[in-house]
């Protein structure tokens, strides 16, 4: 079994942080559907802006809103304005690895859906 990212929506901006929440990332419901993910379900949070990384778990903002808000005591990592990189992994066979292709959802400054991929097709890579 591998751990593998599954579902990806990438650059999306924060538009609300509450600390007083009780916990977890609302996201947009088209969004969270656009990439597969379920509500409840664990989402790591890769902030873009500060270089903040947490694991919380997604619930559903309305849908068309635009919503990215982070909640609880992720709060004071992640805020308004910043931009993350929202990711899920799933475990498949080891012998399926080479035919995997996870979901990448790219969004413009108002968190809409601009494209779904599902290849890494267009990563440049810059030797280091």
């Amino acid at each position: 079994m591998r751990f593998v990212m599954r579902s990806k929506i990438h650059r999306a901006t924060v538009t609300d942080a509450d600390v007083d929440y009780v916990g977890s990332i609302s996201i947009d419901s088209d969004l969270m559907k656009a990439a597969g993910i379920e509500e409840w379900e664990k989402v790591h949070v890769l902030d873009v802006t500060n270089g903040s990384r947490l694991e919380t778990y997604a619930i559903e903002a309305p849908a068309g809103s635009g919503k990215i808000c982070i909640n609880g005591a992720a709060a004071h990592l992640v805020h308004p304005g910043d931009l993350v990189i929202l990711l899920t992994f799933e475990g498949i066979p080891s012998d399926e690895i080479q035919s995997y292709s996870p979901t990448i959802v790219h969004v413009n400054a108002r968190n809409e859906v601009v494209d779904i991929g599902q290849a890494l097709e267009a990563v440049e890579y810059v030797e280091c």
